[in-house]
């Protein structure tokens, strides 16, 4: 035996986890060291996309930035560019129409409702649970119905613009919403039912990827993994924008910190998702739905081809682009996975000197070293999945 002890393996395994591994989501690489099937220590590689979010910006026009802003966090579009409409309005002293922050609203809480169905029909399908996968995704492509009767897109939607909106809500989309909602009710149901008591998924997500709420203030969390550790945050009751403060909605709160209450925190929230579209539909103002500026908004196609005024605003908008005044701002807002900020930067030109973006879920993906260590190596996929990590936000 005093053999078998001295010539007995007992080095630490180290295995690349990602970045062509299926859960790890097409750039992250984890290095693990493991004790059998227990992570003894954990180091991420985000990777990169190679996209130059910033420099892109700093080659286009203001305008012209609200392509790229879609392709950050793509399951949720339009939240992406109401924030930098938001922090350009900002630097322009601007404020928009009560009918333009409405409908925005709206379409911002359509988002996130789809945003976390997929986050939750994503984590359900790698832990085997294919049909609430199949379930949440059709209730995703019926929001994606919504958005596309909109603006004509489903995924990258290009809607927003500084200033206002590309066009308004068409006429028949109150009631054909209202048409939506049972179905919509009972796909979440049928979801509900078959995950939320469901043994095997408690035992995957109960009690794994937990932690405190100390340290999740610490490493910069916010949205649902920091409510879900019992942290009372969200940017629309703090730091209410785009008329938040005059809606009726609850912040749903956690107690344990772990993947099980960062699920219940989602699936209350897109229900509260519902109550705000509700309330906003009912109290829809009637009014324009862009700034009465042709020098700060995009002009439509329509007042370009039938005014010169337009037409010469459009003229010097799309060659010179729209000039704000010389200045810095940072505006923040909440996105599904927490507090989407963008920080830019004017010198006055029709460019921006700098655009910077504070993803949600770039911080909470350096917090999944701390939350995986000491747990087992399965518990690394419902983790990373409910801390939702985008890559194309995440892309520095």
């Amino acid at each position: 035996m005093s053999d078998l002890k001295e010539n007995l393996h007992t080095e630490h395994m180290v295995l690349n986890m990602g970045p062509s591994h299926p859960a790890t989501h097409g750039t992250v690489k984890f290095l693990l060291t493991l004790d059998g099937e227990t992570v003894v220590d954990c180091v991420i590689d985000v990777g990169y996309l190679h996209r130059g979010f910033e420099k892109m910006c700093e080659s286009v026009t203001w305008t012209n930035v609200f392509p790229y802003t879609d392709r950050l966090n793509y399951c949720s579009a339009i939240m992406n560019n109401i924030g930098y409409a938001l922090a350009v309005e900002k630097l322009l002293g601007i404020e928009c129409s009560d009918r333009c922050q409405y409908i925005r609203v709206v379409m911002n809480e359509l988002s996130r409702i789809a945003d976390h169905y997929t986050n939750i029909a994503a984590a359900a399908l790698e832990l085997g649970a294919l049909t609430a996968f199949i379930y949440f995704v059709e209730t995703r492509e019926i929001i994606w119905d919504f958005l596309e009767m909109v603006c004509g897109a489903r995924l990258t939607s290009n809607y927003v613009r500084i200033g206002g909106l590309m066009c308004d809500l068409p006429p028949e989309f109150d009631e054909k919403l209202q048409a939506a909602y049972p179905k919509l009710d009972s796909l979440y149901d049928d979801v509900d039912k078959l995950l939320t008591k469901n043994r095997i998924f408690l035992d995957r997500m109960r009690d794994t990827g937990t932690i405190s709420k100390e340290s999740a203030i610490s490493f910069g969390f916010t949205g649902p993994c920091l409510r879900a550790c019992g942290v009372n945050y969200d940017v629309r009751k703090a730091q209410p924008y785009m008329l938040y403060e005059r809606f009726d909605f609850d912040i749903p709160l956690g107690t344990v910190g772990d993947n099980f209450d960062r699920y219940l925190v989602r699936m209350e929230e897109i229900k509260q998702s519902f109550k705000i579209i509700k309330q906003a539909m009912k109290e829809m103002p009637d009014g324009p739905i862009n700034v009465d500026n042709p020098y700060m908004r995009q002009p439509s196609k329509q007042d370009v081809y039938s005014k010169m005024e337009e037409m010469i605003a459009h003229f010097k908008m799309t060659i010179e682009g729209l000039k704000p005044p010389v200045g810095e701002v940072y505006m923040a807002t909440e996105a599904a996975n927490g507090e989407l900020g963008f920080y830019i930067v004017s010198d006055g030109g029709g460019r921006p000197y700098k655009c910077r973006v504070r993803p949600p879920c770039f911080t909470m993906t350096a917090g999944v070293e701390e939350i995986v260590r000491g747990g087992m190596l399965a518990d690394i996929i419902p983790t990373f999945d409910m801390i939702n990590m985008i890559g194309g936000e995440c892309d520095r």
